[in-house]
């Protein structure tokens, strides 16, 4: 994959969603002082304090390396990536800091980790972690991977790809950020759609619903491309509903059919 000299501007609307990667920060640390728990609240503030006291990487393991590695026991599953994004940010990762933090840690850090690039990282020098993220079996990973850092820096050809694989190992689309706009009038990608659901009906297999909507998105939808796609939609996915506004959930960090960590467990012994 290569990486564009100039990434395309996505609209705050594209921006705002319901993940760490969409959220502003200070709404993160706001939702978390209000929600934590007494004992979860006073952990987070010591670990968002000694990550900024001792700042970027020091000898094997950083301070606030650990506390990413606890924030799952400590804040819970639901509040943990929102708890890892804002440590993250207060210790000033850098894209060094992060890369070893993603390549080291567990899937719950690798992930928490691709939600932090966009508050973090302004230029394309994390694409690497994308990258990585989209060549796994984890459809968390995956799904953290097409967020507005993806946005900005995949290049066409990437992006395209990592659509595909959204609908191949069956991530929603609503996670691709920026989806409507670099999906319009992209014939390549429209070429790649319809090749697709040939393949799949091909061989019997049913074409998933996101993929007419995202052909739909291109605007070059062509109905003779798709035979029957009533007929051939998967019913075990989804349609998705462009009518009203998701309900928030700022920690939502799973969609459906995640098959686990790839990873094994974290060499320094941590636990999320």
């Amino acid at each position: 994959m290569t990486h564009p000299h100039a990434a395309p501007a996505i609209p705050e609307a594209e921006r705002a969603g319901t993940t760490p990667a969409r959220t502003p920060l200070d709404v993160l640390h706001g939702h978390l002082d209000t929600h934590l728990e007494a004992t979860a609240r006073v952990w987070f503030r010591r670990a968002l304090d000694e990550a900024a006291a001792h700042p970027g990487t020091h000898g094997p393991i950083s301070v606030w390396e650990l506390r990413l590695a606890e924030a799952g026991r400590r804040c819970g599953g639901r509040y943990a990536d929102a708890a890892r994004v804002l440590i993250l940010r207060a210790a000033r990762a850098d894209p060094e800091s992060l890369a070893r933090v993603y390549f080291q840690g567990t899937a719950e850090e690798r992930r928490a980790v691709l939600h932090a690039l966009p508050h973090l990282v302004a230029g394309p020098d994390a694409l690497p972690l994308v990258e990585d993220a989209l060549r796994t079996h984890d459809t968390r990973l995956v799904a953290a991977a097409v967020g507005p850092y993806a946005a900005r820096h995949l290049d066409a050809h990437a992006w395209r790809h990592a659509v595909l694989k959204c609908l191949f190992a069956g991530v929603p689309v609503d996670e691709v950020a920026g989806l409507e706009q670099r999906a319009r009038a992209d014939a390549e990608l429209a070429r790649m759609l319809g090749d697709y659901a040939t393949e799949r009906t091909a061989a019997g297999r049913p074409v998933p619903r996101d993929l007419h909507r995202v052909l739909t998105l291109t605007g070059l939808n062509d109905p003779t491309a798709l035979t029957d796609p009533t007929a051939l939609t998967d019913p075990n996915v989804p349609a998705s509903t462009d009518s009203g506004a998701p309900t928030p959930d700022l920690h939502r960090t799973d969609p459906p059919g995640t098959d686990g960590s790839h990873r094994p467990a974290h060499p320094h012994g941590k636990e999320s």
